[in-house]
């Protein structure tokens, strides 16, 4: 009996698994939205943020999603590189076409585990990307933006790198720029964080899904066209693609800690994602 109760755990675990992402479909998520992912280097969308593309690029939702990607990832000087394996997983993520991934490569923004990128470069960047014309929309108007939704790091930067970091930074800035002479409108653009959890949780897999889910029910919530929190679980077959999308795109990048990585974190299974109060 005792080597029954054991076998019986990883059925058990897989059970728990298919079951709560089969459960997380059915829960509020973004539709028909035109969407960027704000990210700071190559391999953040698939070690980071798989669940949510996968999710988000499903085709009935009608959504249309962008990555946009602030540096090449050239510490190594593997920057060429990065850029073209970057493209490959956003494909396999989901993604329409290469033309919907951008990596800028701009001495303002270097890949450092010591430099914290200015919010303001940030946010000037995602003007010139996202609202060119802002200087010339009348004040008594709307803003007009090309995209709804913005999906970056939360503060913590899930790793505490601080080019993470830096992205929450800059984009509340660019957010408080495009409202600045537009008080009295709804900021077109909701800006969406991927919650930083201890490391325990972190490294938790699978196990980690029912506490996603229990704190996603205790906080408050909002429904409508930009509902928070949002949540997404992928079942096995979205967390081998995610896994692909490192060891078969993102070539350069698979160290050994990165195979364990893969492996265990919580972020290759589940997402979980709050909208933040903008002024």
């Amino acid at each position: 009996m005792h080597w029954i109760t054991w076998a019986s755990v990883p059925v058990l675990v897989f059970g728990l698994w298919f079951y709560t992402s089969q459960l997380t479909k059915s829960f509020p998520t973004l539709q028909g939205k035109r969407i960027c992912l704000l990210i700071a280097h190559p391999d953040d969308e698939a070690m980071f943020f798989a669940p949510t593309l996968l999710a988000l690029t499903r085709p009935e939702l009608g959504n249309h999603i962008k990555i946009l990607c602030l540096s090449s990832g050239n510490a190594d000087g593997l920057g060429d590189i990065r850029k073209k394996e970057l493209v490959q997983s956003g494909l396999q993520l989901g993604l329409r076409g290469e033309d919907d991934i951008l990596v800028i490569d701009d001495p303002d923004f270097p890949d450092s585990m010591t430099v914290t990128w200015h919010p303001l470069l940030i946010s000037n960047l995602l003007t010139s990307a996202f609202a060119p014309k802002m200087a010339s929309i009348p004040s008594t108007s709307a803003p007009h933006t090309a995209i709804d939704v913005l999906i970056t790091f939360d503060a913590e930067g899930i790793s505490s790198h601080p080019n993470h970091k830096s992205l929450y930074n800059g984009a509340h800035a660019f957010l408080k720029a495009l409202m600045r002479r537009h008080s009295g409108w709804d900021c077109p653009i909701k800006l969406y964080t991927l919650t930083t959890t201890n490391v325990l949780r972190k490294y938790m897999s699978v196990l980690d899904c029912p506490a996603t889910i229990i704190g996603s029910m205790v906080r408050k919530k909002e429904l409508g066209s930009f509902p928070t929190p949002l949540m997404y679980i992928s079942g096995p077959l979205g967390f081998r693609t995610a896994q692909q999308a490192m060891t078969t795109a993102h070539k350069s990048q698979m160290v050994w800690f990165r195979w364990a990585y893969i492996s265990i974190s919580r972020y290759m299974i589940v997402n979980d994602l709050r909208k933040e109060k903008t002024l």
